[in-house]
């Protein structure tokens, strides 16, 4: 191999790429980089595994990460924000997309009869914490002007700000995301009571013929709060695979979600803050799903899409962060405590608790106001179980993006199981390694986690690999031939 004199390349990132590039095993270097599709933040893990034929003793196949050109082996960060990667949050979003439209259409071990149980897409919202700047519409979609005058533009970065940022509810629009969760949970027990109402019904009598399936997705708004949007499915009892009585509705379960989401509610109450009542805003919208191939526009192909297209995304959508703020070392206390007890101020975060000083954040006024409020109303005895100072950074939210009900189809866990097998079979054919049988194969290994991220050099090859792939994608979705 020929030694390069690299110095008077300037880019260190240039100058390790040149070093990687003329490395004698660039090319399977090469070959993990195009493996993880472009991941940005992958896992370096070090160790090793034996595949041993337990009957005879045999080694089937070693690997060890000590053969490789770097030393370890990389996988995919996993990571499900858009923002933080593309590439592992375009999986993610497939995988939601499949979860989504398998509940209403069938397939992945849900029969496609469940297209035809009683189904619909609900948008439940955040109530008012004061006037914000907004683009109202007349009944002709005409955009009026905002109260303060102005006709927004789409992209205008006042939208969703306070009119009168000195008397908006910032605690009220906090502990409102604090408890968006706790509150659909809320909402899912008022809806079965209801339903059970409609249908003249106990509710132990209505369990036993009905059950309420369901999948959701949580977005943020511009003004920082989230709301959910819904898959909302009636089955029989046994779930997917049995259809409701013909009496259970697509009506009866529109009317149950009206009438449950104003009973929905949470009561805070804080010496600090007085007492709140936390309920869903005016605004909820209930429409039927309609089959893949009628009329409505609202299909089960559209909701399956639209969910999976917010469900890569954050709070970072409403102009926050997609970090958490809070001191790693003193885990956003502001001190570690002695042995005996003392407490020692953080040197990391000069006692404050956090990592990044708020004045500091390159956010907007608003995002940076519900920031600090969550780290004032964090310090509270009355709200430390929210930990609102370690969901700073979400906005005071720290519920799951995406969720659903057991009986609502697969998971995403079953999906990725489902593509390691396919992964690992291939891998095994591609060795010329006899099928695996599980009662005289037996795997041995060990696997240290050594860090994340590439090397300066891989991570120009990785985002080359995006860029490239993200042109085949835009290609083939245009009409191209493949």
């Amino acid at each position: 191999m020929v030694t390069l004199d690299l110095r008077h390349v300037a880019s260190p990132a240039v100058r390790d790429l040149l070093n990687l590039v003329n490395h004698a095993d660039f090319d399977r270097t090469q070959q993990q980089i195009e493996r993880l599709g472009g991941c940005t933040e992958p896992v370096r893990l070090t160790g090793h595994t034996t595949t041993v034929d337990t009957t005879t003793g045999e080694v089937l196949r070693s690997y060890t990460t000590t053969d490789e050109p770097t030393g370890s082996l990389l996988t995919t960060c996993g990571n499900r924000r858009s923002s933080r990667c593309p590439a592992c949050s375009r999986l993610y979003a497939a995988d939601t997309y499949h979860l989504i439209r398998a509940g209403l259409s069938g397939g992945k071990n849900v029969p496609d009869t469940v297209r035809t149980h009683p189904r619909v897409f609900a948008t439940l919202t955040a109530p008012s914490f004061g006037p914000v700047h907004n683009r109202p519409t007349t009944s002709g979609s005409d955009i009026r002007a905002c109260r303060c005058g102005t006709r927004h533009e789409p992209a205008d970065s006042l939208l969703g700000t306070p009119l009168n940022p000195e008397t908006y509810d910032y605690a009220g629009a906090v502990l409102f995301n604090a408890h968006a969760s706790a509150l659909w949970a809320r909402f899912t027990i008022y809806l079965r009571r209801e339903l059970a109402t409609r249908l003249g019904m106990t509710q132990k009598a209505a369990r036993a013929v009905l059950r309420v399936s369901f999948a959701k997705i949580a977005e943020y708004q511009k003004r920082g709060l989230v709301h959910f949007h819904a898959v909302i499915r009636l089955d029989g009892p046994d779930g997917s695979t049995q259809p409701p009585p013909p009496y259970a509705t697509v009506a009866v379960l529109t009317d149950a979600i009206r009438a449950a989401a104003p009973r929905a509610r949470i009561s805070v109450a804080s010496d600090a803050i007085g007492e709140r009542a936390l309920t869903w805003g005016q605004q909820l919208d209930v429409r039927e799903i309609g089959a893949f191939g009628s009329d409505t526009e609202l299909t089960d192909q559209a909701v399956a899409a639209y969910v999976a297209k917010y469900a890569t995304k954050s709070a970072d959508a409403s102009g926050t962060l997609d970090r958490t703020l809070y001191c790693r070392p003193c885990q956003g206390r502001g001190a570690t405590l002695l042995p005996h007890g003392t407490p020692l101020p953080c040197t990391a975060c000069d006692g404050t608790g956090q990592a990044r000083p708020l004045p500091r954040l390159a956010v907007a006024r608003h995002v940076r106001q519900m920031i600090r409020t969550c780290w004032e109303l964090g310090r509270l005895p009355e709200f430390a179980h929210l930990k609102l100072w370690k969901w700073a950074h979400m906005l005071g939210f720290r519920g799951h993006f995406s969720t659903k009900s057991r009986a609502y189809s697969t998971t995403l866990g079953a999906l990725r199981d489902a593509r390691r097998d396919w992964r690992t079979e291939q891998a095994r054919s591609h060795a010329g390694l006899p099928e695996h049988d599980p009662d005289t194969t037996l795997v041995v290994g060990h696997w240290a986690y050594q860090g994340s991220g590439y090397s300066p050099g891989g991570a120009l090859l990785a985002a080359h690999v995006w860029h490239r792939r993200e042109l085949e994608r835009r290609f083939i979705a245009e009409g191209g031939c493949g």
